[in-house]
């Protein structure tokens, strides 16, 4: 496995058209109250003042979160990788969508002509750069982790072809492409939701794969 992680990987994941504008409120807790006063520890019961109530810990009846058994999915069928609480997650795996010989030359291809290049994202106020190169396509511009990707509708005629095969295989239509290039063992991507408002409350994702195998993990994004 070790020598076949040194090869590289493309990866492609198409989104649905644009839904109607949605709204999104998120709401940030303050760790103080506005009118809180400053106290002594006295004056919560930990000096030589005596509480007049004893506290005991009680494990509780059933797990505070539980963990779903992992799986793994090798084989072509659709499968409910999720049923909640959230809502129900599926899967449609088509292993060998493409034959060998198909696979082996887009992947030549890609690799030489489309404009990949490094982005750099924003973690807790610091830059640094993604362990991977990218490019993107599309009407709008896209924009995660802080970082835009300008709108690029210059579509190489390769990835035209391919999502037009994807959807006709996938009944779905697409209107952006977000390429990843993988160039050895050390690159990856991250834990991530595709939750950007421009895909809509619950999007359909294609993903394409293209070179070295490599572990593809989900996991279910908890209700907020």
């Amino acid at each position: 496995m070790s020598d076949k992680r040194q090869r590289a990987r493309i990866q492609g994941s198409w989104a649905k058209p644009l839904p109607k504008s949605s709204t999104q409120t998120v709401g940030v807790l303050n760790n103080q109250p506005k009118h809180a006063n400053t106290t002594t520890s006295g004056q919560w019961g930990f000096g030589n003042e005596k509480t007049s109530k004893t506290f005991e810990f009680h494990q509780p009846a059933k797990p505070v979160k539980e963990v779903p058994p992992e799986r793994v999915i090798e084989h072509l069928g659709d499968y409910e990788i999720s049923p909640g609480p959230s809502g129900v997650s599926r899967l449609r795996l088509r292993p060998g969508f493409l034959t060998p010989e198909e696979a082996d030359w887009m992947f030549s291809k890609l690799l030489v002509e489309l404009p990949w290049s490094q982005k750099t994202n924003y973690r807790l106020g610091e830059a640094y750069e993604e362990p991977r190169l990218s490019c993107w396509y599309g009407e709008l511009p896209y924009t995660y982790a802080r970082s835009t990707m300008a709108a690029n509708t210059q579509w190489h005629p390769l990835l035209v072809a391919l999502r037009e095969t994807v959807e006709q295989a996938s009944g779905c239509t697409f209107n952006s492409l977000l390429c990843n290039l993988y160039r050895d063992g050390h690159d990856s991507i991250g834990w991530h939701s595709d939750d950007e408002a421009s895909l809509g409350p619950k999007p359909t994702v294609a993903s394409l794969s293209l070179g070295d195998t490599r572990v593809f993990s989900l996991r279910k994004k908890p209700p907020a």
